[in-house]
């Protein structure tokens, strides 16, 4: 989601240092930066990446040991070393009680770095429950992260801003406590620069996501390991019934819903709305990714040479995957979703399980995850898990 603090726009290189940047003397020549920022030849740049290790591209025509060697080649992007054995050491606080559903705050050792705190929701009854990993966006509001999907119980400052945020982009419900109502054990984190984690300057982002570089480590890279060890952590819970664990998330929170499906073998299904594109159609003049920032947050540097976009989220075949997408959504142009989904649905087609892939354009909808589109990802989490 864009932020109104942002600026549009701008051309870089002007005058006689833009002549100089773009070759000088050559009459014609192109501009070395233009409108977007993108490069003067990043047409030249698109044209190079060939995604050679895509399905259907790959030498590879064994499913599983393309689905391995794809998931190995994200590993070594992340840039962030796998955490599987650090204990998760849970600590429980603030015990409520919500209409038909207990809420608790759990924090929890991700990495071997710092704690994290998340809302943990499970349902009365008699367990093991199914479960959702609850994956909260990005929005350029840092002050709530957990709270933009779990109703704060704990925090009135907090509350205030996630009505506000719920009623912007949700239609007004929490997700999380609807899925707790409907019988779903939850799980919600902060990610890093989000709520207890935070909050960061939107200004910031850069500036965190290289430090991380420098220091041999990646934002996104990070939040791509926490999101597999929530996973891992939720799916061990006693409450929690281990094969029907699914993630789900909004915008930021879709991609890493399906980039956690893809990475973990804890998630059997997910759903993801409003972030799916191919990544050449994403990147185009005007297009908010171009503005740095919050692309550090889905950036993995290099990986481009190896996978697109739907070629990532396809490590996940043929596990049920659902992805919806606003037709006025300007973050995500209508033909990069198209050639995504196209993708996906071949990769599924090739699985034999295209019935497990479900995709749907929302032409009347933008960036938003209505009541109607939360109903129907309620039904289709009751039919898979």
């Amino acid at each position: 989601m864009p932020s109104a603090r942002v600026p549009g726009r701008r051309t870089f290189v002007a005058g006689a240092g833009a002549a100089l940047l773009a070759g000088g003397a050559a009459g014609g020549a192109r501009a070395a930066v233009v409108d977007g920022p993108l490069p003067g030849f990043h047409p030249a740049l698109k044209d190079a990446l060939t995604f050679p290790l895509a399905w259907g591209t790959s030498p590879l025509r064994d499913f599983r040991a393309w689905r391995r060697a794809a998931r190995a080649t994200v590993d070594e992007h992340l840039l962030v070393e796998r955490q599987d054995g650090v204990p998760f050491a849970p600590r429980y606080t603030g015990r409520s009680e919500g209409e038909g559903y207990t809420r608790e705050l759990v924090t929890v050792s991700l990495t071997r770095y710092e704690r994290v705190r998340g809302a943990l929701l499970t349902p009365h009854g008699r367990g093991p429950f199914p479960a959702v990993l609850l994956l909260h966006d990005h929005g350029a509001r840092f002050d709530i992260g957990k709270e933009k999907l779990v109703r704060p119980w704990y925090d009135d400052t907090r509350l205030a801003s996630a009505r506000a945020w719920a009623q912007t982009y949700f239609g007004g419900r929490f997700v999380g406590d609807e899925l707790a109502r409907r019988g779903y054990a939850v799980l919600c984190l902060d990610a890093l620069g989000w709520g207890d984690r935070g909050p960061l300057a939107y200004e910031q982002q850069q500036a965190l996501a290289s430090s991380l570089f420098h220091l041999g480590s990646s934002l996104a890279g990070l939040m791509a390991r926490e999101d597999e060890r929530a996973a891992a952590f939720l799916a061990g819970l006693d409450r929690v019934d281990a094969r029907r664990v699914a993630a789900v998330g909004f915008s930021m929170g879709a991609y890493r819903a399906w980039q956690t499906a893809a990475l973990s073998d804890r998630v059997a299904a997910a759903a993801s709305v409003c972030w799916m594109t191919g990544l050449k159609e994403m990147m185009v003049p005007g297009n908010n990714t171009l503005r740095g920032q919050s692309a550090y947050c889905m950036l993995h540097p290099g990986l481009a040479r190896h996978l697109d976009i739907p070629d990532v989220a396809s490590i996940a075949a043929p596990k049920p995957m659902l992805f919806f997408h606003g037709g006025l959504d300007t973050l995500f142009p209508a033909e990069g979703v198209r050639v995504a989904y196209d993708r996906m649905r071949a990769v599924w087609r090739a699985c034999r399980a295209e019935e497990r892939i479900r995709t749907r354009t929302w032409p009347e909808l933008g960036h938003v995850f209505t009541r109607a589109m939360q109903d129907e990802v309620f039904g289709w989490l009751d039919d898979v898990l």
